[in-house]
């Protein structure tokens, strides 16, 4: 269990350092530009589904953790 905690740890590292593109827009709210940040711009293909990994990673890696607490 301790070894799927470790992968789910590295693919979430992977997949949050694919998306830097959503790092450099959010930092532009601290110096005042692009104010279509939070505009309804859509996510499509790739990038939809690597959000969505990391998600669901996210939500797995939280799960393992509790269950891995409580023993």
């Amino acid at each position: 269990m301790e070894t799927l905690l470790i992968v789910i740890s590295v693919l979430m590292i992977v997949l949050v350092l694919l998306q830097s593109s959503k790092a450099s827009d959010a930092s532009q709210i601290i110096t005042g530009g692009n104010s279509m940040l939070l505009g309804k711009i859509k996510e499509r293909g790739a990038e939809k589904f690597i959000t969505r990994l990391t998600y669901a990673l996210g939500f797995a890696f939280i799960i393992i953790s509790f269950i891995l607490s409580v023993k």
